[in-house]
């Protein structure tokens, strides 16, 4: 299966997370708007990020598997990450709001004792959410797909965010009604949480920034092999799910170009099987002692 293959793969598991979004995102504000409870609706505007962020996902990866063109010459993978930089400021946004409304309620001591019924919306939906964590962390994993991986954890995160949910609207039933706002503003500070991560990680990808003990232990991977004599080089980026590397490697100057040819095969190989990296440019040079 080639990498075009693994993306359209990759869609399925975006759109099980869409389907997932819409229909609890619109259960969760529905109940909650009839059953006073602050915190499940901060959980369903938290489901509302997501669905933005599965939708930017989904367009990324249908972007991604276009192939290259004059324009584009690595390809068109980088509009996942740009989509994925476009739904983190929009999940900042609702984040802060739910911040803010909890806050002035807290303040206020604006409490309602929420319904028993949005207690049970909650823990329902944490476990649709654990199923559909599943079967994407097993779809990434056969795909090797890091924006699924990342959705996957998101899908963890969220039914995580919905126990909480469960456990704060239970409190308020016994009198601690501060629970439920107080469950609210704590959901709204994951979804800051999350956008700054997605924010951070897409903006590092967009500098061409790269791991360094990654790079690291590739060149360690790299410096096992009898016929390098020394690394000299190594450069990473990251275009959308796919690490490129460039490397400069010193080698016996009397070897063939055929030889050194064999040289760099066997690396590629190396890098596939134990970094999983597939596209690396290899620069020979004679060697030289310092």
């Amino acid at each position: 299966m080639d990498h075009s293959d693994h993306l359209k793969q990759g869609e399925k598991g975006a759109w099980l997370s869409i389907i997932a979004y819409l229909i609890l995102a619109s259960s969760k504000l529905y109940i909650a708007s009839i059953g006073n409870s602050d915190g499940l609706r901060a959980d369903g505007l938290n489901n509302l990020t997501d669905i933005v962020t599965s939708v930017a996902v989904l367009i990324g990866l249908k972007i991604a598997r276009k192939p290259p063109d004059d324009i584009h010459r690595y390809g068109h993978y980088r509009a996942e990450t740009i989509a994925s930089l476009f739904a983190a400021f929009i999940m900042m946004f609702i984040g802060l709001q739910v911040i803010i409304e909890a806050v002035q309620k807290l303040l206020n001591s604006a409490y309602t004792q929420p319904d028993i019924l949005t207690a049970w919306t909650a823990i329902f939906a944490a476990v649709i959410m654990l199923f559909v964590y599943r079967f994407n962390l097993r779809l990434s994993r056969k795909i090797e797909s890091g924006s699924l991986y990342a959705a996957a954890m998101d899908n963890k995160a969220d039914a995580l965010v919905s126990i909480g949910v469960f456990i704060g609207i239970i409190g308020a039933q016994f009198g601690l009604f501060w629970l439920d706002p107080l469950t609210a503003g704590i959901v709204g500070i994951i979804i800051c949480k999350t956008a700054w991560d997605i924010f951070k990680d897409s903006t590092i990808t967009l500098t061409d920034g790269f791991d360094d003990e990654k790079l690291t232990e590739i060149k360690e991977t790299i410096d096992k092999d009898p016929s390098v004599l020394r690394v000299d080089d190594i450069k990473g980026r990251i275009h959308g799910n796919q690490e490129l590397l460039d490397i400069t490697i010193h080698v016996d100057p009397e070897l063939t170009v055929a030889q050194g040819h064999e040289i760099t095969d066997r690396i590629e190989e190396y890098l596939y099987d134990k970094h999983r990296i597939s596209h690396a440019l290899i620069h020979i040079e004679p060697f030289e002692e310092k």
